[in-house]
Order: C-alpha cells, then structure tokens, then sequence
C-alpha cells in the first residue's frame, strides 16, 4: 500500500464533506446488511451525549483493555489524523485497511445506489462509520465502544443492540439539527435506548432528565444516574492529573489515579467504570478493580485540558460551547486559585455558528487579554464579530492571522508565574498540536464534515407534550 493510495483514498472521502451530515438509517443499514452486519459480530457500549462523551468512550475502552479485552474505539472528530477515529486497543487503524475499507464501501455504494436499495450516496460519517464497523470484525475484537457522532437517533451509528449505553450530558448544541431546546436534544439523544439496555447517565438538569427518563421507561431500561447510584468523593489535584474515590453499585474505588485534567474529567471517569461494571457481566467478563484501575491510569486523550507544554504551562482545549468553556473555566480556577487574570494568556478560535460572546462570559475570568485566530476551514467564524464581542469582555484584543502567529503573541503575553489557555474548536487543538509536535504524514487538513449542506431540512421527532418549530 503506498503513500499515495493512502492520500487518494482520503481525498476521495473528504470530497464527501460538500455533503454534509444527512441525519437517517436507510444509507447506513443498506451497507451493513451488504457487508453481511459486521455490527452484529461483537458486543458494544453505546456512548452520547453533547459533551464527554468521547473523553468516557476514550476511558471505557481503555478499562476493557486493560481487563484483557481485544477492544475496538470509534470516535470522532479528529486532532491531528483520521486513524485517530477508529482504534483497537490504543493502536489506530492501519493505512492499509483505510484504503481497503473505503474502496470497498464506496463500489458497494455505486452498486446499491444503482439497484435502487439506498436512497443516496453514503456521508462522510456513513463511510467512516461502516469501514469501522467492519475493521473491528475482522480484527475479531471482543468488545466496541462507539460514540455517537450527532444526536443519537437518526445518527449513523444507531443500528447497534449494544449492551450498555451512556448519556454523558445535554446542552443546546446543534439546535438547527436536533431542536431548539433541551427537551428536543435530550430526545434525539435517548434515541439510542432500546429494550434490554442498561443506561449510565451523567445528566442530571430537571428538563432534559425527565425526557431522558421518560424514553426509559418506555423502553424499559433501567439507569445508573451520575450523583445519585454513583458517586465522586476525595479528590486531589496535581499538575498532571487527580485522585479521586468512585462508587457504583458493585464496588468502591478509593484512591483511583487519573492521568487527566478537571473536573469534568472525574465525572467521565466514573461514567467509564460505571458503563464498564455494568458491561463485564453482560459478556461473562466481570471486571476487577485493578483492571480498572489499570485502564484509568494509562489513559491518553488529547486536546481536553491538555498541558501541552510547559514554562509556563500551556493548556490546549476543544471547548465550543458556553457550558464547556464554564468547565475549563472552573478547573483552571481549580488548578490555579491563587493565578492573576493579568498573568495568564488565551487564544480563541471557533467555527460560525459558536455562542462565542457566551464563551467569553468565563473565559474572562481567566484573561485579561486575548488573542483571536481564524480557523483553517471553510466554516471559521468571522473574526472581526469575534473582536466585537471580545471587546466588551476583554481589555485587550489582538487578532492573529494563523494559529501558530496566535500561539506565539499568547505566550508572549503570558508571564512566568501564569499560564496559556487555547480554546474554541476541535480544528484549532489539532492546528496547534500538529504546530507543536509536527503534521502527521498524509494526513489531510480536515476535522468534522458541516453539519448540513444549504437547504437540507433534518426531520426531527417531536417529544412528547411539546410542539415543533
């Protein structure tokens, strides 16, 4: 396999983005049954939700290696390299079985397309989602732990019987697509229940959670609610991580080592042992403590809170949203109680649509200056709205013209006894990973496709007792 069949393949999947995301089954399920269900041929968790939930699929995976589990990971977006997406046991896929893989779904495409049994051609999403779902068959890994692209409903990975699933938390994101409140997303999430399930739940806001509860019951799953069966306690800090205690209803953890930042980070992790506690036994593989505490300990996720250099410190975060900027927020505040906002540097770059003057309501409070960035993509926002609403928030506003530009003016703001935060997108994380540590080899710029293309209408379900827009 050379480099360039590598590279053509890509490009060949990444002209799929002018697509967009096209929310349904039909696409999906007619290649899977082509390819004879490869879904079907091993046991799953089924992770959503609007945030977490790569960081608890990232930690679940890692606790069923550990217990001797061949385990396969599927995530998205990427950082730095779309082998990122689609893991078994910490190792990405191969080129090799990129290129296989997307050649195979794509003339199975032209030939279902062709005989009328899928209705269009296949998403970029749809793609990753199937060559995925076969690699891990053919690998014969023993468990896979899948995260939900968007939504969860109509979602491309909503095919599967999986065993446990989580929903880590509910926010107004992508209300053009899954509905315009927390009712209508917690819906579009709950849609991956399905009897004989067990749900693990970190939600615990009154509107969202009776709508959550609600689809349960209907489908007669019971739930492990976050604060409620499970419990965080004891926590301690450090520059490189924390300890905590997690309890479920099969066992207490004291002591437990995370090699990762904040505070929201000790949620996931008890959302990863629960999902896991309850997914063991379904399989005939209860868990030990120490396979679980072997699987928290040698975590790798990057891009959340991420100390990616040091003197001073440099955090690098994939926040977009006003709730998950609050969570940066709070743990560098946690982090740091006694730093000054005059010492510390940020770097802000988003894509259109971000409720960036939101963002900033937390993000001053660790900054008293800031740098803005476009993104490197067709979907940045424009900077000059971002200066605008920066310059109620901050006494001082620079615009950088790249990322790496950005990066350098915020270290060159940031004094010694401070730190640097960059924050606002998966597409910047990965431009300043790839800044600090080198580009991958072959790998195409690009992170998520759009969500949608011009005049796409998403068809949303409406929840119970409440009307449609």
């Amino acid at each position: 396999m050379s480099d360039d069949a590598y590279r053509e393949s890509l490009a060949h999947l990444y002209q799929l983005r002018r697509f967009g995301a096209q929310p349904g089954l039909d696409v999906i399920r007619g290649l899977l049954e082509a390819m004879d269900h490869p879904e079907r041929r091993y046991p799953t968790i089924h992770v959503a939700g609007s945030k977490g939930k790569g960081s608890v699929s990232a930690l679940t995976a890692g606790i069923l290696t550990s217990s001797g589990l061949k385990t396969g990971l599927f995530t998205s977006p990427h950082l730095q390299s779309y082998r990122e997406r689609i893991q078994i046991d910490r190792k990405p896929i191969d080129p090799g079985a990129v290129v296989h893989g997307i050649q195979r779904v794509r003339a199975l495409a032209v030939s279902l397309a062709g005989a009328g049994r899928i209705p269009r051609p296949p998403t970029f999403f749809e793609v990753t989602t199937a060559l995925a779902f076969e690699w891990f068959a053919h690998e014969h890994v023993d468990a896979a732990v899948i995260e939900v692209g968007l939504g969860g409903r109509l979602d491309a990975t909503n095919v599967l019987d999986a065993k446990v699933g989580v929903i880590t938390t509910i926010e107004l994101e992508h209300t053009e697509v899954l509905g315009p409140t927390l009712t209508h997303i917690a819906h579009e999430k709950a849609g991956i229940l399905h009897p004989g399930m067990r749900l693990v739940l970190g939600e615990g806001k009154d509107e969202p959670l009776r709508e959550i509860t609600r689809v349960a019951g209907i489908q007669g799953v019971p739930i492990w609610r976050l604060d409620r069966e499970l419990k965080i306690a004891n926590r301690v800090l450090s520059a490189h991580g924390q300890k905590l205690d997690i309890t479920t209803p099969h066992r207490e953890l004291t002591g437990v080592e995370l090699p990762l930042l904040g505070n929201f980070q000790a949620r996931n992790a008890a959302l990863a042992v629960a999902a896991s506690d309850l997914f063991g036994p379904t399989i005939g593989r209860p868990l030990t403590e120490e396979s679980i505490r072997r699987g928290l300990r040698s975590v790798q996720w990057r891009g959340r809170l991420d100390l990616a250099a040091s003197h001073p410190p440099l955090f690098i975060d994939v926040a977009h949203t006003p709730e998950s900027a609050r969570a940066v927020a709070q743990s560098l505040t946690e982090l740091f109680p006694f730093s000054e906002p005059e010492a510390n540097g940020l770097l802000f770059g988003c894509l259109q649509g971000k409720r960036f003057d939101e963002m900033f309501e937390s993000l001053s409070l660790l900054s008293r200056s800031i740098v803005l960035t476009p993104i490197r993509s067709d979907r940045t926002a424009d900077v000059e709205d971002i200066r605008r609403a920066a310059r109620v928030r901050f006494p001082r506003v620079v615009v950088a013209r790249s990322a790496s530009e950005g990066l350098a003016l915020a270290r060159a703001a940031t004094r010694a006894d401070g730190y640097t935060i960059a924050v606002g997108s998966d597409y910047l994380a990965g431009e300043l990973l790839n800044t600090l540590e080198g580009t991958p080899t072959d790998e195409p710029d690009l992170s998520d496709p759009a969500m949608r293309g011009p005049g796409q209408e998403v068809p949303l379900a409406t929840p119970r007792g409440h009307r449609g827009r």
